[in-house]
């Protein structure tokens, strides 16, 4: 199985992708177009020259790795990709041969968190516009953050019904520190999940966001809403 995981920055994503390697049974690979982004954009972001220099940037041979046989072996092949980066001209063919997974988040949330990391935001840093497109082409489970947090275990349990794979607790904890499959650019942005051991716990309220901040997230919200509406349950009485 190749599994597609779409979403955005600051999503939860890269723990959901820890989780698919405690399997055991998972290949990873953290953000296959990341260098093909910068490239393709030009945009400045934090460790660019890093992430160009050590990471495949054509386009083409990174939809033939996504596409082709499963690294190592491995039964399953699990993808965590950024809505952002799929920006015109970057192939998404390869994506009708995996199943495809929608992973979103509050956008209050999200924008504090990408903020803390890198100032000044856009809608089209934070994904939401590029996620309902792919969304529509892509349809498949969406999961929110939110609810992963409250029940990590419930949750994992019900996508991964949801995609015919087995759940194993396995998927509930990791070793502290990087991992790896990291991408050139954790160093930067991957502070926090480097010192977890497992998902951190249910959410605190919604943030409070200065106006212009504030301004972004409700510009998101209406396609966060709109993913929303497919997103699977969590369970009644369930955190």
């Amino acid at each position: 199985m190749k599994i597609a995981m779409w979403s955005g920055p600051r999503n939860l994503s890269t723990a959901m992708m820890y989780a698919f390697a405690a399997r055991g049974d998972c290949a990873v690979w953290d953000e296959p177009f990341y260098a093909a982004y910068l490239a393709a954009t030009g945009i400045d972001h934090p460790m660019r020259a890093e992430v160009l220099s050590e990471n495949v940037s054509n386009p083409a041979e990174i939809a033939a790795r996504c596409a082709g046989a499963n690294p190592g072996g491995q039964p399953h092949f699990y993808q965590k990709h950024m809505a952002l980066h799929m920006v015109d001209g970057l192939p998404l063919d390869w994506a009708e041969g995996c199943v495809n997974v929608h992973l979103i988040r509050h956008p209050a949330r999200v924008v504090a968190s990408y903020a803390a990391k890198r100032e000044h935001p856009t809608l089209a840093d934070i994904g939401y516009t590029q996620h309902a497109n792919l969304f529509a082409r892509f349809p498949g489970p969406v999961i929110d953050a939110t609810d992963i947090r409250a029940d990590p275990a419930t949750m994992l349990q019900r996508l991964c019904a949801e995609i015919g794979l087995p759940f194993t607790p396995a998927m509930l904890s990791w070793p502290a520190g990087p991992k790896p499959y990291d991408g050139t650019w954790a160093p930067h942005w991957y502070g926090a999940i480097h010192r977890s051991t497992g998902f951190s716990g249910a959410e605190s309220p919604l943030p409070e966001l200065p106006a212009d901040m504030q301004a972004l997230a409700d510009e998101a919200h209406p396609f966060y809403q709109d993913l929303a509406r497919h997103k699977l349950r969590p369970p009644p009485g369930s955190p």
